[in-house]
């Protein structure tokens, strides 16, 4: 039964694909003149092309970025990203970490409790 079914999906897939493939393929480029009246534009060079996509774009970016990077250079100040300069944190950690760590550091016989407190 499913070898029966596997069959009929891949003709009917193939009926499709031949229906859309075809109309495309017969399709051609357009081709109209320019209507009367209209100018004739001359071809664009590649160069130009390329300056216009990729070079103005390139040079807005270099802008952007020296004026947002170069004031707090000059007056000193450190462009790192906020989570290069931060000190270490424990998430989800205790509230009295920094007390817990001192209490530990302690002798025996203070009264901090824990697996060697007493009783």
């Amino acid at each position: 039964m499913t070898h029966h079914l596997y069959r009929t999906f891949l003709r009917t897939l193939a009926v499709i694909s031949i229906a859309v493939a075809l109309p495309l393929a017969a399709a051609g480029a357009a081709s109209a003149d320019v209507p009367e009246g209209w100018s004739d534009p001359e071809t664009v060079d590649f160069m130009h092309t390329l300056l216009v996509l990729i070079g103005i774009p390139l040079l807005v970016i270099l802008i952007l970025a020296l004026a947002v990077y170069v004031p707090p250079i000059v007056r000193g100040e450190s462009v790192a990203p906020a989570g290069a300069r931060a000190d270490d944190e424990w998430f989800g950690g205790r509230g009295d970490a920094e007390k817990a760590l001192e209490a530990s550091k302690s002798g025996p016989g203070d009264e901090t409790g824990g697996a060697s407190g007493s009783w």
